[in-house]
């Protein structure tokens, strides 16, 4: 990889970054906030919600208006109106009589920025490289970077929310702000090659995709979901177990959060290496990793010890790290360009449809039993596994392994790498 292009890569990498922090960072809070203003467990899980329900609409739009119009285009101003929303957040927090009312138009402004931020560097990736290696290795990092800001987050924001309560919410503009930066002085996106197409033949193309690909897509689409819904679920179950059952509150809670967190980052940055351009691998990196996952949040139901279950969550956390470079790989690497931005941001909507109702539906399983939360995560993860085996089907060369279909003519569209 050209050192050039590795610092693009890390400016890029802290967009996911920042945007982890700005959502994940409250997870060890939300209690916290629940007290502070007075309101509901399912009160409080709308926080992340509305953050996550807005960046689900507007994902594939942005990823159609970076398609169009370039890339940075879209992603400096979605990082400034994120960090508007983080002012807003803590402005309602620390000021206003209705601040959760606020503090949910905050975090509506800060859906609206995410949905073009983070989503849109999927495809930027993409259009840096040539080499699929260079493809998956610089997509490895930026999951990594994802991942490394979920174990930051809850150990950051619990303690910030030692100093006052609300201090994460101001410290998301500062974290844009440098964002930005990195972005507009470091980044160098490739120029086009193709044409701007208009938009009726943009969307037959669109259309053609889903219709020629559409079985491994949505599996990809399904797979990632559910990673995010069981992801998301468990860490506000954890958060709020930990305080309300076993008193663990502060540093401690974010560190104990950050056990399975851990395990995610290191798996995602150690398969984001290994799998390279090797579409079989990636298949079966996925469906191992959504077995594991399945099988270790199963075993939770079995007990109630604090000690099991960071364990098992270990072990699960290794399961979801493992299988995100896998599919960020497949999805990027098997989509022309032209269309690379809206699809991929179609994948980013689909983890955030995840996050969105994870928190919320764990809330109320709660209210059930322990056994209900995990049985709950193990049938959806055999889910993911299941749609892996069956939907996602590289290509095979004669000889073994996997390639891409050959194009006998350069001008025509390149081909997906799966069927």
């Amino acid at each position: 990889m050209e050192a050039k292009k590795k610092w693009d890569l890390l400016a890029l990498a802290s967009i996911p970054l920042v945007m982890t922090l700005g959502n994940s960072m409250l997870i060890p809070v939300l209690p916290e906030i629940g007290k502070e203003l007075n309101i509901s467990s399912f009160q409080v899980s709308l926080i992340i919600t509305v953050y996550s329900i807005v960046a689900i609409l507007l994902i594939p739009i942005a990823g159609y208006l970076s398609d169009r119009f370039g890339r940075k285009k879209v992603i400096i101003p979605s990082l400034f109106i994120a960090g508007i929303g983080g002012l807003i957040c803590g402005w309602a927090a620390w000021q206003s009589d209705h601040a959760f009312t606020f503090i949910l138009i905050g975090r509506f402004f800060q859906g609206v920025g995410s949905s073009g931020a983070a989503p849109v560097v999927l495809p930027l990736v993409g259009d840096m490289f040539k080499e699929e290696e260079e493809v998956s290795s610089g997509l490895g990092l930026i999951e990594t970077s994802n991942t490394v800001g979920k174990v930051l987050s809850p150990i950051l924001g619990a303690f910030l929310a030692t100093i006052v309560w609300f201090l994460p919410f101001w410290l998301i503009p500062v974290f844009c702000i440098i964002s930005i930066l990195l972005v507009m002085f470091l980044v160098k996106v490739p120029k086009k090659e193709q044409e701007k197409q208009p938009f009726k033949e943009y969307l037959k193309n669109v259309k053609q995709i889903f219709h020629n690909e559409g079985r491994w897509l949505m599996a990809i689409f399904l797979i990632g979901g559910i990673i995010m819904f069981v992801l998301f679920g468990i860490l506000f179950y954890l958060s709020t177990i930990l305080e309300e059952k076993y008193g663990v509150k502060g540093v401690m809670k974010g560190l104990v959060i950050a056990v399975p967190l851990l395990a995610l980052s290191i798996a995602s940055f150690i398969a984001g290496k290994k799998i390279k351009q090797n579409k079989i691998i990636m298949k079966w990196c996925t469906f191992i990793s959504m077995a594991l996952l399945g099988g270790s949040v199963f075993l939770i139901t079995f007990t109630e010890n604090v000690y099991f279950l960071l364990g098992a969550l270990f072990v699960a956390g290794i399961g979801i790290g493992a299988a995100l470079p896998s599919l960020d790989a497949l999805i990027t690497e098997g989509i022309e360009k032209e269309a690379r931005g809206t699809i991929t941001s179609i994948y980013s909507s689909m983890r955030f449809v995840g996050v969105a109702l994870g928190p919320p539906i764990y809330a109320i399983l709660m209210k059930q039993s322990h056994e209900i939360v995990f049985y709950t995560s193990a049938g959806v993860s055999i889910i993911g596994a299941i749609a892996a085996f069956f939907a996602i089907k590289p290509e095979k060369k004669k000889g073994g392994g996997d390639e891409e279909k050959k194009d006998p003519n350069p001008t025509q569209k390149l081909k997906p790498a799966l069927e």
